[in-house]
Protein backbone atom coordinates (compact mmCIF):
# COMPACT_ATOMS: atom_id res chain seq x y z
CA UNK A 1 0.00 0.00 0.00
CA UNK A 2 2.94 2.40 0.54
CA UNK A 3 6.38 2.81 -0.82
CA UNK A 4 9.02 5.41 -0.23
CA UNK A 5 12.38 6.67 -1.35
CA UNK A 6 14.91 7.80 1.22
CA UNK A 7 17.31 10.30 -0.32
CA UNK A 8 20.36 11.09 1.78
CA UNK A 9 19.61 14.78 2.40
CA UNK A 10 17.57 15.62 5.50
CA UNK A 11 14.32 17.28 4.54
CA UNK A 12 14.06 15.38 1.30
CA UNK A 13 12.39 12.17 2.43
CA UNK A 14 9.44 11.18 0.27
CA UNK A 15 6.38 9.13 1.19
CA UNK A 16 3.87 7.67 -1.27
CA UNK A 17 0.56 6.23 -0.02
CA UNK A 18 -2.04 4.69 -2.35
CA UNK A 19 -5.56 3.37 -2.05
CA UNK A 20 -8.14 2.19 -4.56
CA UNK A 21 -11.53 3.69 -3.73
CA UNK A 22 -14.85 2.89 -5.38
CA UNK A 23 -15.71 6.42 -6.47
CA UNK A 24 -15.07 8.61 -9.48
CA UNK A 25 -12.19 11.06 -9.55
CA UNK A 26 -14.73 13.89 -9.54
CA UNK A 27 -16.45 12.60 -6.42
CA UNK A 28 -13.11 12.11 -4.64
CA UNK A 29 -11.88 15.57 -5.64
CA UNK A 30 -15.09 17.06 -4.25
CA UNK A 31 -14.74 15.19 -0.93
CA UNK A 32 -11.12 16.39 -0.67
CA UNK A 33 -11.83 20.06 -1.39
CA UNK A 34 -15.20 20.84 0.24
CA UNK A 35 -14.85 21.79 3.91
CA UNK A 36 -18.13 20.24 5.04
CA UNK A 37 -17.07 16.92 3.54
CA UNK A 38 -13.45 17.12 4.78
CA UNK A 39 -14.74 17.44 8.35
CA UNK A 40 -16.62 14.16 7.91
CA UNK A 41 -13.70 11.93 6.95
CA UNK A 42 -10.34 13.66 7.49
CA UNK A 43 -7.87 12.34 10.03
CA UNK A 44 -6.78 8.92 11.20
CA UNK A 45 -9.10 7.71 13.94
CA UNK A 46 -9.45 8.63 16.78
CA UNK A 47 -8.36 12.08 15.51
CA UNK A 48 -11.31 14.27 14.51
CA UNK A 49 -11.33 17.13 12.03
CA UNK A 50 -13.04 19.97 13.89
CA UNK A 51 -12.40 22.73 11.37
CA UNK A 52 -11.72 22.89 7.64
CA UNK A 53 -11.32 25.94 5.43
CA UNK A 54 -10.51 25.71 1.73
CA UNK A 55 -9.96 28.56 -0.72
CA UNK A 56 -9.70 26.37 -3.82
CA UNK A 57 -7.63 28.45 -6.23
CA UNK A 58 -3.94 28.60 -7.07
CA UNK A 59 -2.49 30.78 -4.31
CA UNK A 60 -5.50 30.08 -2.10
CA UNK A 61 -5.01 28.92 1.48
CA UNK A 62 -6.41 25.95 3.34
CA UNK A 63 -6.58 25.26 7.08
CA UNK A 64 -7.47 22.01 8.81
CA UNK A 65 -7.71 21.59 12.59
CA UNK A 66 -7.39 18.08 14.00
CA UNK A 67 -8.49 17.39 17.57
CA UNK A 68 -6.27 14.71 19.11
CA UNK A 69 -7.66 12.65 22.03
CA UNK A 70 -4.98 14.04 24.40
CA UNK A 71 -6.59 17.48 24.06
CA UNK A 72 -4.06 19.00 21.66
CA UNK A 73 -5.23 20.60 18.44
CA UNK A 74 -2.98 20.11 15.42
CA UNK A 75 -3.34 22.81 12.77
CA UNK A 76 -2.38 22.03 9.17
CA UNK A 77 -2.11 24.96 6.77
CA UNK A 78 -0.85 25.55 3.29
CA UNK A 79 -1.24 27.15 -0.10
CA UNK A 80 -2.48 25.55 -3.31
CA UNK A 81 0.26 25.52 -5.97
CA UNK A 82 -1.64 23.55 -8.63
CA UNK A 83 -5.26 22.57 -9.14
CA UNK A 84 -6.15 20.27 -12.01
CA UNK A 85 -9.74 19.29 -11.17
CA UNK A 86 -10.62 16.48 -10.80
CA UNK A 87 -7.24 14.84 -11.33
CA UNK A 88 -4.61 16.53 -9.16
CA UNK A 89 -3.92 18.88 -6.25
CA UNK A 90 -0.51 20.21 -5.20
CA UNK A 91 -0.12 22.21 -2.00
CA UNK A 92 2.30 23.16 0.73
CA UNK A 93 1.98 21.50 4.15
CA UNK A 94 2.75 23.21 7.46
CA UNK A 95 1.93 21.70 10.86
CA UNK A 96 1.58 23.57 14.15
CA UNK A 97 2.71 22.77 16.74
CA UNK A 98 5.77 21.36 15.09
CA UNK A 99 6.98 24.00 12.71
CA UNK A 100 9.87 23.37 10.42
CA UNK A 101 10.18 24.01 6.73
CA UNK A 102 7.05 23.66 4.58
CA UNK A 103 6.55 20.23 3.07
CA UNK A 104 4.87 19.49 -0.26
CA UNK A 105 1.84 17.26 -0.91
CA UNK A 106 0.59 16.06 -4.29
CA UNK A 107 -2.71 14.20 -4.45
CA UNK A 108 -3.61 12.39 -7.66
CA UNK A 109 -6.94 10.83 -8.49
CA UNK A 110 -6.17 8.26 -11.21
CA UNK A 111 -9.18 6.63 -12.87
CA UNK A 112 -9.08 2.85 -12.84
CA UNK A 113 -12.49 2.23 -14.45
CA UNK A 114 -15.99 3.75 -14.45
CA UNK A 115 -16.45 3.23 -10.71
CA UNK A 116 -12.95 3.10 -9.19
CA UNK A 117 -10.11 5.54 -8.70
CA UNK A 118 -6.66 5.15 -7.21
CA UNK A 119 -5.84 7.97 -4.80
CA UNK A 120 -2.08 8.55 -4.66
CA UNK A 121 -0.68 10.89 -2.02
CA UNK A 122 2.97 11.90 -2.46
CA UNK A 123 4.34 13.78 0.55
CA UNK A 124 7.77 15.36 -0.02
CA UNK A 125 10.38 17.42 1.84
CA UNK A 126 9.90 15.41 5.03
CA UNK A 127 12.57 16.24 7.60
CA UNK A 128 13.27 12.86 9.23
CA UNK A 129 12.23 9.19 9.27
CA UNK A 130 10.13 9.54 12.45
CA UNK A 131 8.07 12.31 10.85
CA UNK A 132 7.74 10.28 7.64
CA UNK A 133 6.38 7.34 9.65
CA UNK A 134 3.91 9.63 11.40
CA UNK A 135 2.76 11.02 8.05
CA UNK A 136 2.36 7.47 6.72
CA UNK A 137 0.02 6.55 9.57
CA UNK A 138 -1.89 9.79 9.09
CA UNK A 139 -2.34 9.45 5.34
CA UNK A 140 -3.29 5.79 5.53
CA UNK A 141 -5.86 6.66 8.20
CA UNK A 142 -7.20 9.52 6.10
CA UNK A 143 -7.61 7.31 3.04
CA UNK A 144 -9.41 4.67 5.11
CA UNK A 145 -11.71 7.40 6.41
CA UNK A 146 -12.33 8.74 2.91
CA UNK A 147 -13.12 5.26 1.62
CA UNK A 148 -15.54 4.65 4.50
CA UNK A 149 -17.18 8.06 4.09
CA UNK A 150 -17.84 7.50 0.38
CA UNK A 151 -19.10 3.95 0.85
CA UNK A 152 -21.84 4.97 3.31
CA UNK A 153 -25.23 5.15 1.60
CA UNK A 154 -23.65 5.35 -1.85
CA UNK A 155 -22.21 8.84 -1.38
Amino acid sequence: MSDERDPVDAGSLVLVVRRKINATAGRLFEAWTRPEQLRSWWGPRPVRCVEAQVNLRVGGHYRIVNAVPNGVDIVITGVFARIDAPRKLVYSWNVSPGGGEPELVTVRFDRIDDVSTEVIVTHERIGNPRLRDSHRAGWEGCLIGLDSYLSVDGR
